[in-house]
């Protein structure tokens, strides 16, 4: 096993701290990056097939990649420089985290949560919070790291509490009442482990160079040459899938 890799994600950090390193890490990121359009996301197909005349949307901590579009839909991040700049572009966003999130019951028709759950200590508030404010029929889609075998000592940095185990995500939408009805491989970390220790090495002892780095260059390059993903019915087949993006039904 690559010296990068371990067995199970750390779990010794308590929850304050957990957010602690959410916060810092991503209000860092957000105060030098500026917003890419959803349109520019090869998620955009998907998200434009669901969206509806009249209907409530939510998409939970975006940051400035937001995947939904930014007039209509409701944001809710952990982050300030965030929230500023998508208010600034006309967005309705509001400070507030997953597992509290500020809006009566049903108050959704669509839900968006990518790449959040997984940092949360209590992934089961998280989902009961979004069933909360799904109405019946609404539909969530959802994308999160998978096998703990996988994890990396990215995971750790960027404050992840765990990677998923497909059977064990199943189970958990089940019982707040999500169904998964297609899904697809998701995701544009490295498989080279080596890269991985490189970024967390100039996110660690340089972080200022990375930062500019990872905004001026990977990401604007990730989003030039992503590839276009294909959905398939149910849960797809995860053996080595890094990451899977699920579209949900809510009971």
């Amino acid at each position: 096993m690559s010296p990068s890799l371990k067995s199970s994600p750390n779990a010794e950090r308590s929850d304050q701290e957990l957010l602690e390193v959410n916060r810092q890490f991503y209000d860092s990121l957000w105060t030098d990056a500026r917003l890419v359009e959803p349109q520019r996301f090869n998620t955009w197909s998907l998200v434009s097939s669901l969206l509806a005349s009249g209907q409530s949307r939510l998409e939970v901590a975006p940051g400035l990649r937001p995947r939904f579009p930014l007039e209509g839909t409701q944001f809710v991040d952990l982050s300030a420089p965030a929230i500023a700049k998508l208010k600034a572009r006309g967005a309705s966003a509001a400070m507030g985290l997953i597992s509290a999130l500020p809006f009566p019951d049903g108050s959704f028709d669509l839900a968006c949560a990518f790449d959040i759950v997984e940092h949360v200590d209590d992934d089961e508030a998280a989902l009961s919070e979004l069933a909360r404010v799904c109405r019946p029929g609404a539909a969530l889609l959802l994308a999160v790291p998978l096998h703990a075998s996988s994890w990396t000592a990215f995971d750790e940095f960027v404050g992840h509490r765990r990677r998923y185990e497909p059977t064990d995500l199943l189970r958990k939408l089940s019982k707040y009442g999500f169904a998964v009805e297609q899904s697809a491989i998701y995701g544009m970390q490295p498989e080279s482990s080596r890269l991985l220790d490189l970024g967390v090495w100039f996110l660690t002892h340089r972080r200022a160079t990375a930062m500019r780095w990872y905004n001026r260059l990977f990401v604007p390059l990730s989003v030039r040459f992503q590839k276009s993903f294909s959905l398939g019915a149910g849960m797809i087949d995860t053996n080595k899938v890094d990451e899977v993006l699920l579209v949900c039904r809510r009971a």
